[in-house]
């Protein structure tokens, strides 16, 4: 099964959404957007990059967990993974993003 993108409010009103792979596990969740244009606006731009290899960067967090976080052409974070326990995990992540990021399916829960 393709993977999905899920547009939902935050507890404040705002909007974000996650991408979630074929088995329903998240695997990129995006920053909280003001409007739901803007968030939509945010699925495109997975949409357009998520298949660009250059626009992953590889962190690791303070306590050693490797993440990583997917950029649009203007380097702005698009969205953000969970903390990995591995480094090859952290790339399979990024393999399910590549993967799924190019859906249509969008699951409007606003």
């Amino acid at each position: 099964m393709a993977g999905w993108f899920e547009l939902s409010n935050s507890s404040d009103g705002q909007f974000r959404f996650v991408l979630k792979a074929g088995n329903a596990e998240t695997i990129l969740t995006s920053e909280l957007y003001k409007q739901k244009a803007s968030a939509q606006n945010g699925i495109a731009s997975v949409q357009a990059n998520s298949g660009l290899d250059e626009r992953y960067e590889r962190k690791v967090a303070k306590n050693g967990k490797p993440y990583f976080n997917l950029k649009a052409a203007n380097h702005q974070i698009i969205g953000n993974s969970q903390m990995y326990s591995s480094d090859a995990s952290c790339e399979n992540g990024i393999n399910s993003v590549k993967t799924n990021g190019s859906t249509t399916t969008i699951k409007d829960l606003t």
